[in-house]
Formats: structure tokens, C-alpha cells, sequence
């Protein structure tokens, strides 16, 4: 009778490790840095930093460019 509980458990721990894997493949380092890289679209043309909107890409000049002139695409914002 005691193989046959033992049989249980392995089975129960086997398929909680196999569960963990598959979760684990969705969310790799690798993958969340390409994510991430693929949301920074607007770069600097002084200092060629990458920003993820237009908005931030604005302040961003302001503060770190303040003797070079504004961008044509971001004096609209």
C-alpha cells in the first residue's frame, strides 16, 4: 500500500514541476528585453537615448539638450 501513495505523490510533484516549466517558457528574460526594446520607438537625435513616447522624448530634450533647438516633430507637442 505504501508504493501505491508514493506513486501519487510522485505523480503530483511531477506534474507541478512540468506546470512550473511551461509557465516559466512564456516569460524568459530574453523575451520581456525584446518586449521592451520594441517599445522604445522615438530616439534622440543628440545623444541617440531611446524613448517610448513622444511625450517623454519632449521632456527628456528639455531637460538633458537646453542649448540645442527643439525637434520639428516634438514642438507640436
Amino acid at each position: 500500500m505504501a508504493r501505491g501513495h508514493q506513486k501519487i505523490q510522485s505523480q503530483a510533484k511531477a506534474a507541478e514541476k512540468l506546470s512550473k516549466l511551461k509557465k516559466q517558457q512564456g516569460h524568459s528574460a530574453t523575451d520581456q528585453k525584446k518586449a521592451a526594446q520594441k517599445a522604445l520607438v522615438h530616439v534622440c537625435v543628440v545623444c541617440k537615448a531611446q524613448m517610448p513616447d513622444p511625450k517623454t522624448y519632449k521632456q527628456h530634450f528639455e531637460n538633458k539638450h537646453p542649448k540645442n533647438d527643439l525637434p520639428e516633430d516634438l514642438k507640436a507637442i
